[in-house]
């Protein structure tokens, strides 16, 4: 488990650029947080890790963003609109999760069942002191 401390927004997209610069083909990124916490900030620097040239924003409206413009399709799923993990299923989370590209995943938490055993999974909260500065937790499920 690694921690890290970000104060400002910036800095949390910088640390998701590092992510996705070293991320690999088939990984699965869970993304967990309260609302505005900055996992959509994260999933943006990540992107730009990825050489995604397309605007990262929150795909909380159609559940699913594809992004194939970087060096590794990026799947960037929210799941924040969700109910019941039948509706991840219906969306083809799984299959994503197995494909050639990187999953990102907001709100991952609603589909907890089908992330995959090596999730690497983030959690985001935001210091009740200060509000810009993000605690960022990473570990290995």
């Amino acid at each position: 488990m690694r921690e890290y401390r970000t104060a400002s927004e910036e800095e949390t997209q910088a640390l998701g650029k590092r992510f996705g610069e070293e991320a690999r083909a088939g990984e699965v990124y869970a993304l967990t947080g309260d609302l505005g916490a900055g996992k959509t900030v994260f999933a943006r620097g990540f992107a730009e890790g990825l050489g995604v040239g397309t605007r990262v924003t929150s795909p909380t409206f159609t559940l699913l963003q594809l992004h194939e413009d970087g060096r590794l399709p990026l799947y960037h799923f929210d799941l924040y609109r969700i109910e019941t993990v039948d509706e991840a299923i219906d969306i083809g989370c799984e299959e994503y999760f197995h494909g050639a590209g990187v999953s990102l995943v907001e709100w991952a938490e609603r589909a907890e069942e089908l992330l995959p055993a090596d999730t690497i999974r983030i959690r985001i909260t935001r210091d009740p002191a200060e509000d810009d500065v993000r605690s960022i937790v990473i570990s290995n499920a």
